[in-house]
């Protein structure tokens, strides 16, 4: 028994230790290099970049797999984790472009009711829906790496739970959304829709 113990053992650890080499070998195209970054730079299983490419740069974003695609001309150099819109804030489906890029962009309506010493009164507030306590002021959330897409929703870094959460814009992780920012620029499409995004890891 003790000998079929430590064979089961032994096992456990090398299927462990294949699940990322298998991923990178059902998919030639994401390197060994992305596959680290995804850990250790993005916090996440999903997150990669790879920039290399060539081509007009559009952004797709799936709303069912809660991912976003960034590609250069046919080809996807970079796949995101984000967060969308939760319910009654649906992050709309369409064909749109980035209008805008701010690089450190403070939300005008969502945030917290600070006091004079910048102490939270209330937190997550919409200022044209909550009353604002006597003696404090509004300050805005913070979005940075802001991509404007339409009215106030855009694609920026934000706290990403794994599951639609924001007012309708589209979180990303911070490094992604830098990557996003600096590669897209203002006229850059963008497609938001709930079809899936074609899929980046090819069958074995």
């Amino acid at each position: 028994m003790r000998i079929l113990s430590k064979v089961l053992v032994v096992c456990v650890i090398l299927v462990a230790g294949c699940a990322a080499d298998r991923n990178a070998a059902m998919n030639p195209s994401i390197s060994r290099g992305s596959l680290a970054q995804q850990g250790t730079e993005n916090g996440d299983e999903i997150s990669y970049w790879d920039g290399a490419g060539s081509g007009e740069p559009r952004i797709v974003i799936d709303l069912d797999q809660q991912r976003a695609y960034f590609y250069k001309g046919d080809q996807i150099v970079g796949v995101s984790a984000v967060s969308t819109g939760r319910e009654g804030y649906d992050t709309p489906a369409g064909e749109f472009r980035i209008m805008e890029k701010d690089r450190e962009h403070v939300s005008s309506l969502y945030g917290n009711y600070v006091d004079q010493s910048g102490q939270v009164v209330m937190e997550n507030v919409e200022a044209d829906k909550d009353p604002r306590p006597r003696g404090t002021i509004f300050r805005g959330a913070a979005m940075p790496y802001f991509l404007r897409i339409h009215g106030g929703i855009g694609i920026h870094a934000g706290y990403l739970p794994g599951y639609p959460a924001s007012h309708g814009c589209i979180r990303l992780p911070e490094k992604m959304a830098l990557q996003f920012f600096q590669n897209a620029a203002v006229g850059t499409p963008v497609e938001i829709r709930h079809a899936s995004a074609p899929n980046y890891v090819l069958s074995p």
